[in-house]
């Protein structure tokens, strides 16, 4: 093999990846920083308990709304200045929200911050084909998924303490100060050269629906999701029935943790793990397992129970995600993510609800959680059925655009 031909070490491309990891945080930072300065906002502009609420799931939902527009985007500008547009459609919808003089503006400005979050979604493994070889799609999905879910952790960990004081406890300026840097990163997005470029016929944008692994890859990420928002949305509520409201926090913490953890894992087995499909049936089959044990057992071993739920669906979600980039081809990949995002998080959306619904009916907050189990044991046998051959791609330059070739 040429030296041209070879894969490039890490430290070539380490410069792109850490442009991923920072993109990656704001794909939740924007939407974690609500739950801590929730109070505040509420106080403030005098929010009831479901519009407090809706500060959070309105950009959930935009999660799935967002992702054939973002898919548009790519084929008609390319990955990369979607990427970067989207990501300043962020910071101006969580900026906004900042200045927001009532709820009508505020729940707008929330809105316009997730479509586009949602936005980002598509572009970030489109744009792995095309700013990485091959051998490196795996560890590039690791990393701004890694920057995704320490990006959880920071937003919800680090507001209050931190950045709080910093701001003289104003949670509009706090808004301002993670939202600002954003642009930074927007910025920075345009840094690595593209090589001689020449526009080819713009590639289908519209997720084929009729492709089986569309909707496997979908429902499988709704499991995923639904597990992990379902549980964080009911913890308090079960914690409650059982008279141990004051473990939340310690539960919370534990739970939120095991995302890091296992993006942090993934940093490393990601070559060896992403593509397997006996991993993501093991990894489904204990998520579910893991959560109903949480459900019968309580004190320490429930909240290790749910630490493993929490890992398990972590891993769960980034074998999921790693898999566009893989088996399509380059210019397929944003629409195959777009499809897999709408069917994914359309249903994280409405599977806690109906298990919400279901334990209002009933009285009992547990049977949310049982909805969730029930669905991920139902999607199961998908997983088992998964085609994951590795598919070549077009050769692309880094925006998107496929390069001559003789």
């Amino acid at each position: 093999m040429s030296e041209s031909n070879a894969q490039p070490a890490i430290r070539e491309v380490f410069p792109v990846l850490a442009l991923l990891w920072l993109a990656g945080l704001y794909l939740r930072i924007p939407v974690l920083v609500a739950p801590p300065l929730a109070p505040f906002i509420a106080d403030d502009l005098s929010l009831s308990q479901a519009l407090t609420g809706a500060l959070t799931t309105v950009p959930v939902l935009m999660l799935a709304v967002g992702a054939m527009p973002g898919s548009l985007a790519i084929s008609r500008i390319g990955a990369r200045s979607t990427l970067a547009l989207a990501l300043m459609v962020v910071v101006a919808g969580s900026s906004l929200r900042g200045l927001a003089p009532d709820t009508v503006t505020l729940l707008a400005a929330s809105a316009v911050m997730g479509l586009g979050i949602a936005v980002m979604q598509p572009a970030l493994p489109a744009l792995l084909t095309v700013w990485l070889k091959p051998v490196h799609l795996a560890l590039g999905t690791s990393v701004y998924m890694n920057g995704m879910l320490m990006g959880e952790f920071i937003g919800a960990g680090v507001t209050l303490p931190v950045l709080m004081p910093l701001t003289g406890e104003s949670w509009r300026l706090t808004l301002a100060a993670w939202s600002l840097p954003g642009l930074l990163v927007a910025g920075l997005l345009f840094l690595p050269r593209s090589r001689r470029r020449t526009r080819a016929a713009r590639p289908a944008w519209v997720p084929d629906w009729r492709n089986p692994l569309t909707w496997k890859l979908g429902l499988l990420l709704g499991a995923s999701s639904a597990l992990f928002f379902g549980t964080n949305a009911y913890m308090s509520s079960i914690l409650e029935q059982r008279d141990a409201l004051e473990t939340l926090d310690r539960a919370l913490f534990w739970f939120n943790l095991a995302q890091v953890i296992a993006s942090l894992v993934m940093l490393k087995t990601s070559r060896y793990w992403v593509g397997r499909r006996s991993l993501i049936v093991v990894m489904l089959a204990l998520a579910a397992a893991t959560l109903g044990l949480f459900l019968v057992t309580t004190g320490v071993p429930s909240i290790a129970f749910a630490f493993l739920m929490s890992l398990t669906s972590a891993f769960l979600l980034i074998l999921l995600v790693a898999l566009p980039p893989l088996v399509s081809h380059a210019e397929d990949t944003g629409r195959l993510a777009a499809g897999n995002f709408t069917i994914g998080y359309t249903l994280a959306f409405v599977i806690p609800m109906l298990g919400g619904l279901i334990a209002d009916r009933t009285g009992n907050p547990n049977h949310a959680l049982v909805t969730l189990i029930v669905y991920a044991l139902l999607v199961l046998p998908l997983a088992l059925t998964l085609d994951l051959r590795k598919r070549p791609t077009q050769p692309a330059d880094r925006d998107g655009y496929r390069l001559e070739t003789k």
